[in-house]
């Protein structure tokens, strides 16, 4: 998929606009030969993917990542990965650090530096202020016979490849490959430094991912919010006595006289006495007709988690406890749903900013 047809779009100049068909069929190729790339780097993966993830584990200051161009574009981005899950780094662009910036820079640090051609001039000017300063350097280009590659401790390759369109000048399959390489690069050394999902919602505390990567204390209902109750009290008893206006939970966590949960009564158990004619339970405890031990999560537990237990569990209540098994509150699913609609509604406005601004 990597070849242009004769009748590509360069062959439509003075023919007329091109057909629709055509313009799908000239993307549909882009998209293709770039798939096609990242297939060729993951498979040409081996040991100095590895010699690079060990060299960065053992880095005890920060990841700079540096580039000229695009590749700097995508340096950037890598950047940001690297600091988002749980690797200290930060952009350092190459003409700037000629000019005082490499300062910042330390003996301390690894330096990752992305050039297609291994030749770019910025770049190969930086090589010898950090040998000097005893710094390693991880390599991203295109092969190992370039002046860049030779300079690294580490050359992770993405192979030559022509660029994608019917040109192929723009860089589009080598900046492609720049940042998989790079996404993998900070990824697999994020999980093997053990950084977890709370660890992400830590660097994430606004915006949707904030919103959808807080703890369950966050979201769940609590005070007088929640209905709980003693399980020696009657059914009708509970009912009555915990009757509120307006929406409420829809169960009741119960409790003995420790004030540790021993089991949830919902207003589909309810229900189901008076569907199986059962109304004289309405006047005996409680904990006669409760669900027992039910299932239960902590405060601190990440909200994708406690969605899956729900889901897993086709609950749509959740009781959160602490270690002693007392109530702190109730995770209802509406109150999920509303918060990840207020996250989409947050993202909607953000983009919509976004658009505005450019």
């Amino acid at each position: 998929m990597s070849g242009y047809p004769g009748n590509s779009l360069s062959a439509w100049c003075g023919s007329g606009p091109p057909e629709d068909h055509d313009l799908l069929r000239e993307a549909r190729l882009v998209v293709h030969q770039e798939a096609d790339v990242l297939r060729q780097v993951a498979d040409g993966l081996d040991r100095h993917f590895c010699a690079a993830v060990r060299l960065l584990l053992g880095c005890s200051g920060a990841v700079v990542v540096t580039g000229v161009g695009k590749a700097g574009l995508i340096g950037r981005k890598l950047s940001a990965t690297f600091s988002s899950t749980g690797t200290r780094s930060h952009f350092l662009h190459p003409t700037e650090a000629r000019h005082g910036d490499l300062g910042c820079v330390g003996s301390q640090d690894v330096v990752v530096a992305l050039s297609n051609s291994g030749e770019t001039e910025e770049l190969l000017g930086l090589i010898l202020p950090l040998r000097e300063q005893g710094v390693p350097l991880i390599a991203v280009t295109r092969d190992m016979q370039n002046a860049l590659a030779r300079a690294a401790q580490v050359v992770l390759s993405i192979g030559r490849h022509r660029e994608a369109g019917p040109l192929a000048l723009a860089p589009t399959c080598s900046t492609t490959a720049m940042l998989a390489l790079g996404d993998a690069l900070a990824l697999v050394t994020s999980h093997a430094r053990g950084f977890t999902a709370e660890n992400f919602s830590k660097f994430h505390p606004a915006g949707s991912l904030g919103r959808q990567l807080c703890p369950v204390r966050e979201v769940m209902r609590k005070g007088a919010d929640i209905r709980v109750a003693a399980q020696s009290q009657t059914v009708r008893e509970v009912m009555i006595q915990l009757s509120r206006p307006g929406r409420r939970s829809g169960a009741v966590m119960l409790v003995n006289s420790d004030g540790r949960l021993t089991g949830v009564f919902t207003d589909s158990d309810l229900a189901r006495l008076f569907e199986t004619r059962r109304d004289e339970q309405l006047d005996e405890a409680i904990e006669l007709v409760m669900t027992r031990n039910p299932i239960t999560t902590a405060p601190g537990v990440l909200l994708p988690e406690a969605i899956h237990l729900m889901s897993e569990r086709k609950l749509s209540e959740l009781p959160v406890i602490d270690e002693r098994r007392i109530p702190l509150g109730l995770l209802d699913i509406t109150d999920v749903l509303q918060r990840f609609d207020d996250a989409d509604a947050d993202q909607s406005v953000s983009e919509q900013r976004q658009r505005r601004a450019a």
